[in-house]
């Protein structure tokens, strides 16, 4: 891997996006769906990833940084899921009423908090989290989650896309399978995103110059 690592920089890739002045902080889909061992997506690699994603809000909101929570929602049928819905059957699990699309009780959105209901992998995609992040005026995506290869992924490549900084927490994002995780994170980090370490965002998270002087 470190070889690999070299011969990607010495083409040219995995530069630095940093960290900004106005970060919030977006948990994609962590519900139930995805840490109840009765639930077909279901790995128990997410209780990990569910443990730094909580030290992560409450570090956000101890210092009064933006959190925004992502859930998967479908209509009766999954009719508003198109070719994702037949890709990928065990969304069926998301129809709206099942209890495995309601947030786990250990990590739910609480007051001043924003919640995105989407239907596809990225959190920007159909949604109006773009004009949330413009009007709160966020520079930086803290980006925590489930899963690695899809909607992490998905939601931080649409980051730098909109013009966002994408920082991905190693320990706060996760999959089914460690090498899976392992190669998707190499491959945010080459040409998307920075992975960053827990330590390093709670750090940051922390800092007392954030939003100050800052527009």
């Amino acid at each position: 891997m470190v070889q690999l690592r070299d011969d990607y920089q010495r083409a040219g890739f995995a530069g630095s996006v940093g960290f900004g002045w106005r970060p919030a902080v977006i948990v994609v889909d962590l519900v139930r769906g995805y840490l109840d061992p009765t639930s077909p997506l279901f790995s128990p690699r997410y209780e990990q990833v569910l443990s730094a994603v909580i030290e992560i809000v409450d570090t956000a909101h101890a210092f009064r940084h933006p959190v925004i929570f992502t859930q998967v929602s479908y209509a009766k049928g999954g009719l508003d899921g198109g070719y994702f819905w037949r890709k990928v059957p065990s969304l069926a699990i998301f129809e709206a009423g099942s209890p495995l699309a309601e947030f786990d009780e250990r990590l739910r959105p609480v007051d001043h908090d924003v919640v995105v209901t989407k239907q596809y992998a990225s959190a920007f995609f159909g949604t109006s989290l773009v004009s949330t992040l413009n009007a709160l005026a966020i520079d930086t995506l803290i980006v925590t989650g489930v899963s690695t290869s899809g909607c992490v992924r998905a939601t931080a490549v649409d980051a730098l896309q909109w013009g966002f900084r994408p920082n991905v927490v190693r320990e706060a994002v996760g999959d089914r399978d460690d090498a899976i995780n392992e190669a998707n994170l190499f491959d945010l980090e080459a040409k998307y995103a920075d992975v960053c370490s827990l330590a390093e965002v709670s750090s940051y998270l922390g800092r007392s110059d954030l939003g100050v002087g800052h527009a």
